[in-house]
C-alpha cells in the first residue's frame, strides 16, 4: 500500500507507554508498518505566527503535491511505451521514495533549523514554485515539438489517398522535365487491380503503353503511375475517377520532399533529444531495418553513422527533458516532505502546547486492516482529546463547538502522504 500516516503525540512518560502499546498491537496484528519520523528542533515562534503558518503550510502541502504529481504523470508520458519502468525512475535523493520517506532527514543545508518556521516555509514555497514556472515552460517547448510531429505523422498513418508520399516515391517513378508527358499517380483499390491494368491504356487517348507500375500498397489499395501527354490529363483524371481509380494531385519536386523529409528528421531528432524514445530503444537491441522508415511518428535511421550515433546518444543520456524531470521530481519530492515535517511540527506545538516535546511517527498501513487500525490509534490516544474520540467513535454523534469542516480530525496529530503519484 502506498499510504502513509504521519502522525504524533506528546512524547512525556505516559504518552510513550502509549507508543510502546500502540506498536505492539500493530506489529502483531499485522495493522501497519510503524518507524519513528524524525523532526529536528525547530525554532517555535509566537502563537499567532504558529496559527497562521499552519494555513499557510496547508496550502503549500497540496500545492507541492499537485506539482509532484504533474512531474510524474509527465515521465510517465515521455517514457511512452515504457510506462512500466515509470516507477523506478521516481526518486528522492537517488533513493525510492518509500525509502526516503521512511528514512528522512531534515536537509540541515537546505534549510536551516536556526531560521524562524516562516523563513523555511517560504524557502520551500519558492523553491516549489520555481519548479513549476520552469515546468510550464518545458513543457510548453516539449508540446510544441511534439504538435508539430504529430500533425506531421498524420499525414504517414492515412492511406494512399490522404498520406505523405515523400518517403514512397523516387525519381525514378517518374518522366521528368518533359514538356510533352507527365506522369500521374493513382490509386487503385485491391479489388480492381486486373481492371486498372486491362483498361488504363484506354482511359483517354495518348497514354504510355505499359507506363504503369505498382509503387506503394496498403490495407485499402496500390498506389500506381501511369505516363501520359499533359493535353489529355484532364481528360484521362474524369474517366479515372469514373471507374474508381482516384487520381493524387502529386507532381514530383525534388527540392520540395527532400525539404520535407527533413522536416520529418529534424522534429523526430528534437523530440528524441526532448525525451526517452522507449520503442527505438527496443528497436536497437533487436535490430535496426536498415531502411529509414517513420515508425510511431520517429524517423530510424538509415546510415550506419547515424546508428551508432543515435544508439550513443539514447545510451549516454535520455533526453534533457527527461533528466529535467527527474532531478525536479526529487527536488519537489523531497521539498514537500519536509513540508509535511514542518506541519507535523506546528500542529504538534498547537496541539500540545509548549515546551515542545512529542514524538511523531510514521505507519504504513496494511490496506486491509485501515479501518482497524484507525479504531486501535482512537482507543490508544483517546486520552488527548476525548470529545474529539467520542465523536470519532459515534459518528452520529452531534457535538456543539466542534466543527471540522469535513477536514480529518484525530485526538493525535495526522496528516496523509499517498505515494500513489501515477493514478
Amino acid at each position: 500500500m502506498s499510504e502513509f500516516w504521519l502522525i504524533s503525540a506528546p512524547g512525556d512518560k505516559t504518552n510513550l507507554q502509549a507508543w510502546e502499546r500502540m506498536n505492539t498491537v500493530t506489529s502483531k496484528s499485522n495493522l501497519s508498518s510503524n518507524s519513528k519520523f524524525h523532526i529536528p528542533d525547530l525554532k517555535v515562534g509566537t502563537l499567532d505566527a504558529l496559527v497562521g503558518l499552519s494555513d499557510e503550510l496547508g496550502k503549500l502541502d497540496s500545492f507541492a503535491e499537485s506539482i509532484i504529481k504533474k512531474i510524474a504523470q509527465y515521465i510517465g508520458e515521455v517514457m511512452e511505451d515504457s510506462k512500466d519502468k515509470v516507477q523506478e525512475n521516481l526518486l528522492a535523493n537517488g533513493v525510492d521514495l518509500i525509502s526516503y520517506l521512511t528514512r528522512f532527514e531534515w536537509d540541515m543545508a537546505k534549510y536551516p533549523i536556526k531560521q524562524p518556521l516562516k523563513n523555511i516555509s517560504e524557502a520551500l514555497a519558492k523553491q516549489v514554485t520555481q519548479i513549476e514556472t520552469d515546468l510550464k515552460t518545458r513543457s510548453a517547448a516539449y508540446n510544441n515539438i511534439k504538435g508539430n510531429l504529430q500533425s506531421l505523422e498524420k499525414k504517414t498513418v492515412g492511406n494512399l489517398l490522404t498520406r505523405t508520399l515523400a518517403d514512397i516515391v523516387h525519381k525514378e517513378d517518374f518522366v521528368l522535365n518533359s514538356e510533352y508527358l507527365i506522369t500521374l499517380l493513382v490509386v487503385v483499390p485491391k479489388s480492381s487491380y486486373i481492371q486498372w491494368q486491362k483498361t488504363y491504356e484506354s482511359l483517354s487517348d495518348m497514354v504510355v503503353p505499359r507506363s504503369t507500375k505498382m509503387i506503394a500498397e496498403d490495407a485499402e489499395g496500390g498506389l500506381f503511375t501511369v505516363t501520359l501527354f499533359r493535353k489529355v490529363m484532364d481528360d484521362f483524371k474524369a474517366k479515372a475517377r469514373e471507374n474508381r481509380f482516384m487520381v493524387r494531385e502529386f507532381y514530383f519536386d525534388e527540392k520540395e520532399l527532400k525539404c520535407e523529409k527533413e522536416e520529418l528528421m529534424k522534429l523526430a531528432s528534437d523530440k528524441k533529444q526532448q525525451y526517452l524514445m522507449a520503442h527505438i530503444m527496443a528497436a536497437f537491441a533487436t535490430g535496426v531495418p536498415k531502411h529509414l522508415s517513420l515508425r510511431n511518428g520517429f524517423m530510424v535511421p538509415t546510415d550506419s553513422c547515424e546508428l551508432h550515433l543515435a544508439q550513443k546518444t539514447e545510451a549516454q543520456d535520455r533526453g534533457p527533458l527527461l533528466r529535467w524531470l527527474k532531478v525536479n521530481f526529487s527536488e519537489a519530492f523531497v521539498a514537500w516532505i519536509h513540508v509535511k515535517a514542518l506541519r507535523v511540527f506546528v500542529e504538534s506545538v498547537l496541539r500540545y502546547g509548549l515546551p515542545v516535546n512529542f514524538q511523531a511517527m510514521l505507519l504504513q498501513p496494511n490496506r486491509k486492516s485501515v479501518k482497524r487500525l484507525r479504531d486501535v490509534l482512537n482507543v490508544v490516544f483517546k486520552h488527548l482529546d476525548e470529545v474529539a474520540a467520542a465523536s470519532i467513535m459515534d459518528p452520529g454523534m452531534d457535538i456543539p463547538g466542534l466543527q471540522l469542516s469535513n477536514q480529518e480530525y484525530y485526538p493525535y496529530v495526522y496528516f496523509k502522504i499517498d505515494l500513489s503519484l501515477l493514478d
